[in-house]
This record gives C-alpha cells, sequence and structure tokens, in this order.
C-alpha cells in the first residue's frame, strides 16, 4: 500500500517555479529519503506532502487524498512532520513538550487523560529523553532538542512521519543517535518515514530508496545505488564525486573530491 503519491507534481512560489513533473510513490513501512542541492526544492516537496504548500499543477495524495481534502485534525492524527528549526523562544519544560503531541486527539479545551500521560512517559523512555523530564528546552543540546521534537510528533501516533533535515549541525554520534531512533521506529512500529538529508552517506546507509532533486525536477529515484552514481551526483552537484562501496555493507559510500585532489581522477570518479 502506498501512503505518499504524487503525479507530475509541480510547486510553484509567486508564481516562480520550484520543482516540475515529480512523480514518485512511498510504500507504508517505508524509509525514503528525499536528497539534494541547496535550492532544489526538498523542503518544498516536503511542505507539499504535509499539506502547507498547494500544487501548482499535478496531485499530490497521502493516504489515498490529497493534504488539503482532509480535515486538518484527521490529518495531523495519521502525519507529523518535524521541522528542520523549531523555535524554543518558549521555554516550555521537555515533558509538557512531548504532550503537546496529543492535542490533534483532544477536543478543544479538553485536558490530557492518565491515558496521554502514559503515553507521553512511553515515548520520552523510547527516545531516551526521560532524564530530561524537567528541564527546559533552552537548557538542552542541539541532539537533546531534537530527540525532543522527535517525541512531541510520535506523540501524535503518526503514521507517517515527515523530518526536515533532523541531524542538521549536529555531531557524528548525535547523528547516528537519531538515525538509529527513526530506524527502530520503523522497524518496530511500521511507522513510513520521509525525510530530507544533505548527508548522501548517511542516506545510503539509512534509506530504502533516494529521490534525488536538482535542476527543478527528479534526477534520481532508486535504490541508493541505484541513485548514487558517478554521473548523477557529478551533475546534481556540479563537483567531482568518488563512489565505492562502503565497507560496512551493500551500499555506496560518497567522497567530495576538493580541486587539488582532482587531477588523477580526470572526470569519471575512478583512478
Amino acid at each position: 500500500m502506498n501512503v505518499v503519491s504524487t503525479d507530475n507534481l509541480t510547486l510553484a512560489y509567486q508564481r516562480q517555479p520550484i520543482l516540475s513533473r515529480v512523480t514518485f510513490t512511498v510504500a507504508a513501512g517505508e524509509f525514503f529519503l528525499i536528497i539534494g542541492p541547496n535550492g532544489s526544492g526538498k523542503t518544498s516537496l516536503l511542505k507539499a506532502v504535509a499539506g502547507l504548500l498547494a500544487p501548482a499543477a499535478g496531485r499530490v495524495e497521502v493516504f489515498g487524498r490529497p493534504p488539503r481534502e482532509q480535515p486538518r485534525r484527521d490529518f495531523a492524527r495519521r502525519v507529523a512532520v518535524v521541522p528542520q528549526q523549531t523555535p524554543a523562544d518558549f521555554p516550555f519544560r521537555v515533558a509538557e513538550t512531548v504532550l503537546m503531541g496529543r492535542s490533534p486527539h483532544l477536543r478543544l479545551w479538553e485536558l490530557e487523560k492518565e491515558a496521554d500521560h502514559r503515553l507521553a512517559a512511553e515515548i520520552m523512555a523510547f527516545t531516551e529523553i526521560t532524564h530530561l523530564a524537567d528541564r527546559r528546552l533552552d537548557q538542552l543540546s542541539g541532539g537533546e532538542r531534537q530527540r525532543v521534537f522527535i517525541a512531541r510528533a510520535l506523540c501524535q501516533q503518526p503514521r507517517l512521519l515527515l523530518l526536515d533535515e533532523p541531524t542538521a549541525a549536529l555531531d557524528p554520534a548525535h547523528q547516528i543517535k537519531i538515525l538509529d531512533l527513526l530506524e527502530r521506529l520503523r522497524r518496530d512500529q511500521g511507522v513510513t518515514i520521509i525525510m530530507i538529508s544533505h548527508d548522501l552517506n548517511l542516506a545510503a546507509m539509512y534509506g530504502d530508496r533516494l529521490l534525488l532533486l536538482s535542476d527543478g525536477g527528479m534526477a534520481g529515484l532508486g535504490t541508493p545505488k541505484e541513485v548514487l552514481t558517478y554521473d548523477q551526483l557529478e551533475k546534481s552537484y556540479g563537483c567531482l564525486m568518488l563512489v565505492d562501496e562502503n565497507p560496512l555493507g551493500q551500499v555506496p559510500r560518497v567522497i567530495p573530491v576538493p580541486e587539488k585532489y582532482a587531477a588523477p581522477y580526470g572526470r569519471t570518479g575512478q583512478k
């Protein structure tokens, strides 16, 4: 069953085209990565799936219907979004922030019940932030704060989780912790995940399939081996990339090549 599908989707801001003729599907339980250079339309595409940006042409469907044709509360019960930057201007405590994820399941002015608090506690344990429950958001590190916002999204009990570069600006250890958490969520609870990433090697190791965006459209769609190739990456990113097999498994490893090292490789990505 496809959770997300697009058909010749075209997106624009103030009549300026961003993406054209994007067609793909995401199956239930899939870890789907969107990659591409800056300005290629990755965030805009995620916004369209979330119903925050209307198509200029074509179609996007989530659970079989366009997002904007679904009641927002019903949609929020099934789809959760973790943006790249979530402001912490209001220093709520961690437990309060996670519990906010129950809002789509409550009536207007209804208070959280014991079951909601119990679920929030279970999710904080799952995301390993129980020890932070009484801390304020402005007292947390970047990695800790990101886990809190993922926990808040999980408190919605979504079937689809949309994430915009959740590991941006995190050190390698925190990147792996976040992605291992998402992989465990997909594997153990069957949640479908669509995530934007700039790290091609992490995308290769975690993604079931990748969508490469470039020059206002689709430059590649398929498994990491099918998408992360010399020619597609060099054409999309405008720099020489070496691609070989990651020693950890049957996935590609990508190495951007600085100009001072590029001479032995010519334009082929091979020595």
